[in-house]
């Protein structure tokens, strides 16, 4: 119980005690508008001039006018006292009232209206209002009618230190490069205190570093954080924690303080060298992979990370620098070697390599340290396989005449067996290359036979593709391409280039060239063509025509005379003959027609034919078709004068009961040939022009007994030629035409 009592009474004095030290000297403030307000941190009351006089004696302060001041955070089980009004008036009659408003009047301040003390009733906190401005009056206590104006004073509210330093933005995060020198800025932090930075050192704050000792320091005042230790290497160690406390009351005993954390991290410099893992690395391969295969992967390690610890591979050496390369994989930071060429067990069974990987980014501060790589030794061993076979050449070229003979032997193709157990070979032709199968192959011995007649005129190149295969693995096969060219023989004769026909003009001077030719051959000789023209042998003297062969290769006609007449001799034909220069030459006749014609004073062809002539020279075409015209006319007018002169000697009436036409009837007999005479009266087909141009009318029944025998004729006749099968007249009908014609006669 005594100790509790102890612990009571210590925790009543010592905010006494705080405050007796914080508190400034009580002094009264200079009257003002007959009224003093008096400024006072105790209750002490003061009521004579000389202690007034002592009290201002002790201030080092000047005064401070229309100003009192409160300390924060007071509490007690009275009201704390402010200060006091008075006023030269207050006789002390208890005749004056004392009246108190503006910020926290009656809340937070209260006033005696007798004695004019002011007494703060709440816990004040400067951190949430540091001043408030009042206003105090004194008037008359009965009428209430003021003494004097109100006079406005401001109360303040006295700091403590009631606040611990914060930082506010912690916890930290810094990094700086690993070994760097001493003394290196890390970072800097800041932490604020709430309390009065202008009043006592209640925010005067100072750093220091509880945890991170000795890697870092920090500056007391102004919290920047230097390394302390120099060559802090990143891979020993890559994160640091520091714990740091900002502490006010200028870091002396009693201040509040705060902590906060710093995380320093260590960023990596490339102070590391790459090194091989193994100094010798052994990898087989078979013979018969693929060109770009990975063989194998060789990594060297490197401590750093990123870009520091990227590194590049070599083949510095070795026997097989021909044969493999090394590429550097960005993501795994390894080297990766592979094959460039092909391998054969049976040339050479193993490899040596020495590979080197070096840094790609090299820090100059750090190349004392020696070199930035390292080196190890690769051992390749190539293992045996079953290959296809090999043929002496990747392709084949062969030459053949077109002429040669069937069977005949064109070329060769051969192939063998790498593998050391060596299998026998047999070839063969892909016949989708050859669907023609116009060559063969012998199975043992890869000699290529004609098969068929080849044709260079036809086909010029011939691509076949050959397929070799073990007989002991049939699985294992080859393919080589084989290009046959068709060599020309001399095998087809020159003729014309295409079919000439010349024209010569009846007005033509001697030696005029009417036509120029050329000749062609399907063959191809290796010094090109060269043709020889002649004539006929009996046409050699050829009194019209004669040839000259131009340097072109070409041949020119030419005209011996002139004066040619179409009328005479329309076309002349001239047989020429054409030979090449092959061995044995070969030769050909082609004739060429020339026509003569009628050509304009320019030698312009204006017409070929014969009938035109003859006909008037200088008519032009307009006057020729008026002429067809008026004689077409003219046959028109004869036409129908003699078709009228037929009408009127035609009768008009028939006097006989029956009708020509009823007589006529068609069946499906056939008649009796040319002695079949009682159809027809054979005399019509033998006289058909005996009717004289009469012909009946068939709108009117004719009569019988003025029917000429020549208009009966003529009805059978017509009767014989339109019908496609035999028809005749009834026999009672064409007795009784019979009989009327004797009777005539």
């Amino acid at each position: 119980m005594p100790e509790r009592l102890a612990e009571m009474l210590l925790d009543l004095w010592t905010p006494l005690i705080i405050l007796w030290i914080t508190l400034p000297p009580c002094i009264y403030m200079a009257p003002m508008n007959q009224s003093q307000v008096l400024m006072s941190g105790s209750p002490l009351e003061i009521n004579s001039l000389g202690e007034e006089q002592r009290i201002l004696n002790r201030s080092k302060r000047g005064w401070v006018w229309n100003q009192m001041f409160v300390l924060e955070e007071f509490s007690g089980p009275e009201p704390i006292l402010v200060g006091r009004l008075h006023t030269d008036l207050d006789p002390g009659s208890k005749k004056i009232k004392y009246i108190l408003s503006g910020d926290g009047a009656g809340t937070i301040f209260q006033i005696n209206d007798v004695t004019g003390d002011i007494h703060a009733i709440k816990r004040l906190d400067r951190e949430e209002k540091a001043e408030y401005t009042l206003t105090a009056q004194a008037v008359d206590w009965e009428t209430s009618k003021p003494l004097e104006p109100p006079s406005e004073f401001i109360i303040k509210v006295q700091d403590i230190n009631d606040n611990a330093p914060e930082f506010l933005n912690g916890p930290y995060h810094a990094t700086v490069p690993e070994m760097s020198i001493l003394g290196t800025s890390v970072t800097n932090v800041t932490a604020t205190d709430a309390d009065d930075p202008v009043y006592g050192n209640s925010a005067k704050l100072v750093y220091s570093i509880l945890e991170g000792q000795p890697y870092f320091s920090i500056e007391p005042e102004t919290a920047i954080i230097k390394t302390a230790l120099p060559n802090m290497d990143r891979e020993a160690k890559e994160e640091y924690l520091v714990v740091i406390q900002a502490k006010d009351m200028g870091g002396h005993s009693g201040g509040l303080s705060g902590t906060t954390t710093l995380t320093v991290t260590l960023t990596d410099v490339n102070d590391n060298p790459p090194k091989f893992a193994q100094s010798l690395y052994h990898f087989s391969v078979p013979e018969d992979v693929v060109l770009g295969t990975a063989i194998g992967r060789v990594k060297a390690n490197d401590q750093d990370i990123g870009e520091n610890a990227q590194s590049s591979y070599d083949i510095i050496d070795g026997d097989g620098t021909a044969l493999f390369e090394i590429t550097s994989d960005a993501q795994a930071q390894d080297g990766i070697i592979r094959l460039r060429k092909p391998l054969d067990f049976e040339t050479k069974k193993s490899y040596t390599l020495k590979v080197e990987a070096a840094n790609v980014h090299i820090d100059p501060r750090f190349s004392g340290r020696g070199p930035f790589k390292d080196t190890a030794t690769v051992k390749i061993v190539v293992e045996d396989a079953d290959e296809p076979p090999v043929f002496s050449s990747p392709t084949y070229l062969l030459e053949v005449h077109e002429n040669a003979a069937l069977n005949s032997v064109i070329g060769q193709v051969t192939a063998r067996d790498p593998d050391i157990t060596s299998s026998p070979i047999r070839f063969s032709i892909d016949r989708h290359t050859d669907l023609e199968r116009q060559f063969n192959i012998n199975a043992d011995d890869g000699k290529i036979t004609l098969a068929t007649p080849l044709d260079r005129e036809l086909s010029v190149w011939h691509n076949i593709t050959i397929i070799a295969t073990e007989i002991r693995n049939h699985s294992q096969i080859s393919r080589v391409p084989v290009a046959i060219k068709v060599l020309d023989v001399n095998d087809n004769a020159p003729e014309f280039a295409s079919e000439y026909e010349a024209f010569l003009c009846e007005n033509g001077k001697p030696g005029q060239v009417i036509q120029t030719v050329s000749a062609m051959d399907k063959d191809d000789p290796k010094n090109g063509h060269y043709f020889l023209y002649s004539l006929l042998p009996e046409m050699v003297n050829n009194p019209n025509f004669t040839i000259k062969k131009n340097e072109d290769n070409s041949l020119s006609i030419l005209a011996k005379h002139n004066g040619f007449n179409r009328q005479k001799q329309e076309v002349y034909l001239l047989p020429i003959i054409i030979s090449d220069s092959g061995n044995p030459p070969l030769s050909s006749t082609s004739t060429l027609t020339i026509r003569v014609c009628g050509c304009s004073n320019d030698g312009v062809v204006q017409s070929c034919n014969v009938e035109a002539y003859v006909l008037p020279i200088g008519l032009s075409m307009g006057a020729l078709i008026a002429i067809l015209a008026c004689i077409i006319l003219l046959l028109v007018i004869v036409v129908l004068f003699v078709t009228l002169r037929r009408h009127k000697n035609e009768p008009l009436i028939i006097k006989d009961d029956e009708d020509v036409r009823e007589n006529i009837i068609r069946y499906d007999d056939e008649g009796g040939g040319e002695e079949d005479t009682e159809a027809f009266d054979i005399a019509t087909l033998q006289n058909p022009d005996g009717i004289n141009g009469f012909l009946p009318r068939k709108d009117i029944k004719p009569d019988l007994q003025f029917m000429p025998r020549l208009q009966k004729r003529v009805a059978r006749r017509n009767v014989t030629r339109c019908c496609l099968k035999r028809k005749t007249v009834e026999n009672h009908g064409f007795n009784e035409l019979r009989g009327q014609d004797q009777k005539r006669k």
